[in-house]
């Protein structure tokens, strides 16, 4: 039997799902604008920023980014165009790839940032309270549990 959505659980939704629209083309609109990067390729360089040696195996990048491995390629061969990345041999499996962050994506990112992280700021954390700030990460921590159960999304590690 069906548990239709009650006519509050409805409003909440589809406010929900017209925020997951319009916040991924502001995000692009903001960083295409000021950095000639989207979102994707940000989410990308900001990963590897946070590991060991700014290296992961391609694999692995796709799955902390929640990407196909052809849409990752794509990515990676345009952000290799601009020098931000470079591809390698693994060293422990001869058949993967690794990627690595160069210094010209780390000084992109840097650049990038302090513009990216006020305008998230204008866009989402100046419209809410401290009280609200902590329950909208107890709110996400909950969602990814069930969309995320393995933790491999970058958003996921370390919790």
């Amino acid at each position: 039997m069906t548990r239709w959505l009650s006519r509050e659980e409805q409003d909440v939704w589809k406010r929900m799902a017209a925020v997951l629209e319009l916040l991924p083309a502001a995000l692009d609109g903001q960083l295409t604008r000021d950095e000639d990067l989207t979102h994707f390729e940000y989410f990308v360089l900001a990963s590897l920023s946070e590991v060991p040696g700014r290296t992961l195996r391609i694999t692995a990048l796709a799955s902390q980014t929640n990407a196909t491995l052809p849409r990752i390629s794509r990515v990676l061969t345009g952000l290799e165009k601009k020098a931000l990345v470079e591809r390698s041999e693994c060293s422990e499996d001869r058949r993967a790839k690794n990627v690595t962050l160069t210094e010209t994506g780390w000084t992109k990112l840097v650049g990038a940032a302090p513009g990216h992280v006020e305008f998230v700021r204008g866009m989402v954390f100046d419209q809410l309270t401290a009280e609200q700030v902590s329950q909208l990460s107890d709110i996400t921590t909950q969602l990814l549990k069930t969309l995320d159960p393995e933790g491999k999304m970058f958003a996921s590690l370390g919790k």
